[in-house]
Parts: structure tokens; C-alpha cells; sequence
């Protein structure tokens, strides 16, 4: 594979148009380290799509596609629906250029153009920023944070032994807050919530990941005993779409609701967010159209006095680092979630090492290199693409 040289800030020009030459998307594939174990089965292997802008300045941005799934479709509409309508503009007209793409399918915002448009958008605000000479979370106008709060993801949904060790495993690495996944049935969920709060101890933060396992009368009763055992939120308990559920269920439990990777625009989440239905907002930058879009999201969360807590999943470091700058410059960021699994996308695709490692106590510092702030492997893009 082609070898790129990393353009420094120095060479680029304040003055004139940055213009797109190029969009590349590189569908890859992984098999992870270990199995996720979610209340949705078992994942060993999941996708992403990388996105490559080229511009005729020799800056390159990159992005990344919430894309688990059939990447080589995303790819494909990404090379023959969106990229005619970037090459040649200005790549710093980042929302003129959301707005062109957002337009090549018609219908209701959301699925593979939305998760599509994100890893794009992504690269621009990364050729912005290298652009600038400035980290993505100057560029964002924020409130100057040097590090954010993280929290293990996750314990998984495994005999209790093994959720014995993946939770004494996050609290030997410094974790103070710790993601524990839940599913069925309801009487072991709530059995699991009462041990697993004994072992950790009232020290350790707790939350809850059920990944819309329970219907209204099931979450209700998890609810209960997540309130009674000090657990700080309750994570799509629910089917994202079923919204007036949400609102009757934060009605019937004390716990703190938290929703929001499942949508993709600002206008899916107004409804819980503008009743104050959730407490915690969590869009995923790599599904939820981007840098652009998510911040439109927190902006408005922050409007009716929500959180925002990065959602990161099983992504790559990508994804991860896009969350790290807008967690550093969004006034009402509360914790992020970083993701545990130690996969190829994390580990090999970047110069930067996954936020799991690079972690203290809980607390994980913001690049500070221009854009993103992370330099890609290409050797390893070519090892990690989808055959």
C-alpha cells in the first residue's frame, strides 16, 4: 500500500480554498481479541469503514463509519453516492458539505447514509484542524479540558466467574467507574446487579448496559434493583423507538436513564431529551453523522440540562479520539466510555494507543497534536481490509 507522508501544520496555508481530490473508504474487518457478550448474543467479528479525504493542500483527513456489518457497502455508496458531491469543494465548508451528502438519498435521516456521512465528516473536521495547527477540541471553542473521565467497558454478559474477573480486571487497572452488561432473565439480572455491587464495593461506580433487552414491565423491576444497589444509569433498557416507554419507565424507577447511540440526527432525540426523560445523552460520533451532527446533539442536550457520555462500542481509535475531542470541549460531557477490548482497530490502525491503556485512574488526556491528532498505519489498514 501506499505510504503518506503526515503533513505538517507549517506547510498549509490560512489564505484560499483546501479542495477535495479524493474520497477513499477502506471497508475492514477484524475477529476481536474476546468475544463481546451483549443482551444481543455473541460478537467475535465486527467492520469499519476508514475514510480517506485527500485534498490538493497534501492534507489528509480521516474518519470512521459505525459500520459492524457489510462494509463493503458502505464503501460503495460512500465512492459512488457522496464522494461526486465532495470532490473539487472547499473541505473546510464542512457544513455546506454535510448538508450535500445528507441529500443524496431522500427519506428520513438515519441508517447507512448518516453512519456513512459521520466518517467523512470526521476527516474533514481532521483536515480542519491540521489545517489550523490546532487539536479538533480547540477548534470546537470549548472549555479547555486537558483530560476527561472514562469508565470500563464493560462486564459482559458471562457465567459469574467470569463476570467476577473482567470486574476485578477493570478495578486492578485504576477504573473507578465500570459498565456492566445485563439481559435476561430479569430475576439473574437482578441477582447479578446485588453481587456484583457487593464485590466491587460502594467505592467503585457502577452503570448498566441492557441494549433495549427488557420490555416496559421487565425494565421496570431491573430499574428497582439497579436504584437499590447505587448504580449511576440504566443504559437502553428499552427499543430506542419506543420512546413513550422511556417515559413511563422513568416515571416508575429512581435510576438515572441513559440512551441515544441507536440514534443518528438531533431531531430523534428531542423528544426524550427536550422532557428531560434522560439524564445521560449518548450519541456515537461514528453513527451519528459525525462531528458535526453530535454536537448538535450535546448542544441540545445541554439546552434541557442533560449530560453527554460518549458512546464508543466496539469501534476503533478513530472513533475513540473524535469522542476524546468533543468530551474535552462540550460543557456538559459527563464520562466516556472506553471500550476494553484490545482489538486490531485500536491497537494497530494508529500511532495513538487505545484510551484502555493509556488511562489513569480513570482519566484519560486529549491529544494535542493539529486534527485529530493521530497519525494512521497504512500497513496496517492493507492487514485489517475486508476480503
Amino acid at each position: 500500500m501506499e505510504h503518506r507522508q503526515p503533513m505538517r501544520p507549517a506547510e498549509t496555508s490560512s489564505q484560499g480554498a483546501i479542495h477535495i481530490t479524493d474520497v477513499i473508504a477502506h471497508p475492514l474487518s477484524q475477529t476481536l481479541p474476546k468475544p463481546t457478550v451483549t443482551s444481543w448474543g455473541i460478537y467475535s467479528e465486527v467492520s469499519i469503514v476508514l475514510v480517506e479525504v485527500r485534498t490538493d493542500s497534501g492534507i489528509v483527513g480521516v474518519g470512521e463509519v459505525l459500520a459492524r456489518f457489510s462494509p463493503k457497502a458502505y464503501a460503495e455508496l460512500i465512492e459512488t453516492s457522496l464522494k461526486p458531491r465532495l470532490v473539487g469543494q472547499d473541505a473546510r465548508n464542512i457544513g455546506a458539505l454535510w448538508q450535500s451528502m445528507r441529500r443524496a438519498l431522500s427519506g428520513r435521516a438515519g441508517g447507512i447514509l448518516i453512519e456513512a456521512i459521520a466518517g467523512i465528516d470526521i476527516a474533514l473536521w481532521d483536515i480542519l484542524g491540521k489545517a489550523a495547527g490546532l487539536p479538533i477540541a480547540k477548534l470546537l471553542g470549548g472549555i479547555g479540558r486537558e483530560s476527561i473521565d472514562v469508565y470500563a467497558a464493560a462486564v459482559n454478559w458471562v457465567d459469574d466467574a467470569e463476570a467476577d474477573r473482567e470486574l476485578e480486571r477493570y478495578i486492578g487497572e485504576g477504573f473507578p467507574r465500570i459498565k456492566v452488561k445485563m439481559s435476561n432473565p430479569v430475576k439473574e439480572a437482578c441477582r447479578r446487579i446485588e453481587r456484583l455491587r457487593k464485590r466491587a464495593g460502594d467505592d467503585i461506580g457502577l452503570c448498566v448496559d441492557a441494549n433495549w433487552a427488557y420490555n416496559l414491565d421487565q425494565a421496570v423491576e431491573v430499574g428497582k434493583a439497579l436504584s437499590a444497589n447505587g448504580y449511576f444509569w440504566f443504559e437502553e433498557p428499552l427499543a430506542p423507538e419506543n420512546e413513550q416507554g422511556y417515559e413511563e419507565l422513568r416515571k416508575r424507577c429512581d435510576v438515572p436513564l441513559a440512551a441515544g447511540e441507536s440514534n443518528f440526527t438531533a431531531d430523534q432525540v428531542q423528544r426524550l431529551v427536550s422532557r428531560r426523560t434522560l439524564s445521560i445523552l449518548q450519541p456515537d460520533v461514528a453513527r451519528a453523522g459525525g462531528i458535526t451532527e453530535t454536537r448538535r446533539m450535546a448542544d441540545y442536550a445541554a439546552l434541557h440540562d442533560v449530560a453527554y457520555a460518549p458512546h464508543i462500542g466496539m469501534s476503533g481509535i478513530i472513533c475513540e479520539t473524535a469522542s476524546v475531542h468533543l468530551a474535552a470541549a462540550l460543557p456538559n460531557f459527563r464520562v466516556m466510555e472506553c471500550e476494553c477490548d484490545l482489538s486490531p482497530f485500536k491497537r494497530e490502525l494508529a500511532d495513538l494507543a487505545p484510551g484502555c491503556i493509556r488511562q489513569k485512574n480513570g482519566t484519560l488526556d486529549v491529544p494535542t497534536a493539529p486534527g485529530l491528532g493521530i497519525e494512521i498505519d497504512w500497513d496496517a489498514v492493507a492487514r485489517l481490509r475486508t476480503q
